[in-house]
């Protein structure tokens, strides 16, 4: 080999050396680079899954979904696998597993899980604790924000604030619907009339079981509303029928603090008044017996509660479609249906237990009855609007004291404002 084929050689296996030497320091270099950068970066996969598992006949699924769809966008690095069940069985076994997994059951939609946590539902609650949690795994936080979803209350002790805004409705709905002027004229028609007998006892008897027998007949009717409406609410249309109908009751309840009686009108026909009247005296016959005159009591007040529906129906349909679509279970409109009820009899039994005590009461006048119309049908409408527009308004107990405390105070201007009018006040025109 010549000194030149020596040379060339050499510097072939220098310049071999040389490459090994940069690769080993590119890939140095290289490793370093990558550990200085987030693990959960924009790379597809690295990032955090948001699964969500819903269905095309959930109304709460359907308004989520624009939600949904922006949270990718926000959330650089993060991914949202949704999951439909009602057309295909292809998800139900890993929503069932997934379900198990994070303690909860694999029973409503939408429900959103996030590492080890799960949301159910839909209030404006959960999406700040889903963002906050999002927030939390991108920026590689180990421990996620608490659930904030977490309410203490008077002898139920924590509960979840989705079912506490349900259960808040529901009182003060029920509360507002004690107050009927149809089933509360009656009431005081009723006592009044016995009282004249000068008998407490008869007064306790027939009062408590007008009052039980009416009060299970507007339960059942409730339950089997809720029934009907609970198959109905697959189809769309449903949840504007429903928030129609209180919007035109809660008109004509309205309507009739201005013009009571006339035109169209929920409350007791004129017509009916007579034959109540008598069914109603029957109670004052001093030879009943006490089991005969429960047994009376009973049939007059299955008859006058029939009579009464028409008036009453608007709360318990508007009522029961807030619930359906908030997709209450079976199981827990039997509760909620169980503090309705107990509320809406227990203003009812108040009075009995002041005519009981007094042996008087004042029978109820065409100025409270319009006056408690106009408060219902102001409420009615705010509910309806608020069902068929902004649903979500519902779904937090703030947010359902606010709707409430505003239609009170609209229905306290327009009482304010026509009282002015009628006297004469030169600032209303």
């Amino acid at each position: 080999m010549t000194r030149a084929d020596q040379r060339a050689a050499s510097l072939e296996i220098a310049g071999n050396r040389l490459a090994v030497a940069l690769g080993a320091i590119w890939l140095a270099l290289a490793l370093v680079l990558a550990s200085l950068v987030p693990a959960q970066g924009g790379a597809p996969g690295n990032g955090p899954e948001l699964h969500v598992f819903w269905s095309v006949d959930c109304p709460v699924c359907i308004r989520q979904k624009p939600w949904l769809e922006g949270l990718e966008a926000r959330f650089p690095g993060l991914r949202v696998e949704e999951m439909e069940l009602s057309r295909t069985d292809r998800h139900h076994a890993r929503f069932l597993e997934m379900a198990a997994a994070r303690g909860i059951s694999a029973t409503h939609v939408p429900t959103l899980m996030l590492g080890p946590r799960a949301w159910v539902g839909d209030t404006p609650g959960q999406r700040a604790e889903i963002e906050a949690a999002i927030t939390a795994m991108l920026a590689g936080d180990a421990a996620l924000p608490t659930p904030g979803d977490g309410l203490r209350l008077p002898l139920l002790g924590e509960v979840d604030r989705a079912a506490a805004s349900v259960l808040g409705l529901t009182v003060l709905i029920a509360f507002v619907d004690g107050f009927n002027p149809c089933s509360l004229w009656v009431l005081t028609l009723l006592l009044g009339m016995v009282i004249a007998s000068g008998s407490r006892r008869r007064v306790a008897v027939v009062g408590i079981s007008f009052l039980l027998t009416t009060a299970l007949i507007y339960g059942a009717f409730i339950a089997g509303l809720f029934s009907v409406l609970a198959f109905a609410f697959a189809l769309p249309w449903v949840r504007w029928a429903v928030a129609l109908f209180a919007l035109g009751f809660g008109l004509v309840s309205m309507k009739d603090y201005f013009r009571f009686g006339r035109g169209i009108t929920f409350s007791i026909p004129e017509g009916q008044k007579p034959g109540l009247y008598q069914r109603l005296r029957r109670l004052r016959q001093d030879e009943l017996s006490t089991p005969a005159l429960i047994a009376a009591t009973v049939v007059v007040a299955s008859g006058i509660a029939l009579v009464e529906l028409p008036c009453t129906a608007g709360f318990p349909v508007i009522w029961s479609g807030i619930l359906v679509e908030r997709e209450v279970g079976r199981v827990g409109f039997a509760g909620l249906l169980a503090v309705h009820v107990l509320i809406y009899l227990g203003v009812e039994l108040v009075i009995l237990a002041v005519a009981i005590a007094g042996m008087r009461l004042g029978r109820m006048g065409a100025r409270q009855g319009r006056a408690l119309k106009l408060v219902g049908g102001t409420l009615m409408v705010a509910l309806a609007s608020a069902l068929a527009l902004r649903p979500e308004l519902m779904e937090d107990l703030t947010g359902t004291l606010m709707l409430f405390g505003a239609a009170l105070g609209v229905a306290a201007l327009i009482m304010l404002a026509h009282r002015m009018r009628a006297a004469g006040g030169s600032t209303f025109r």
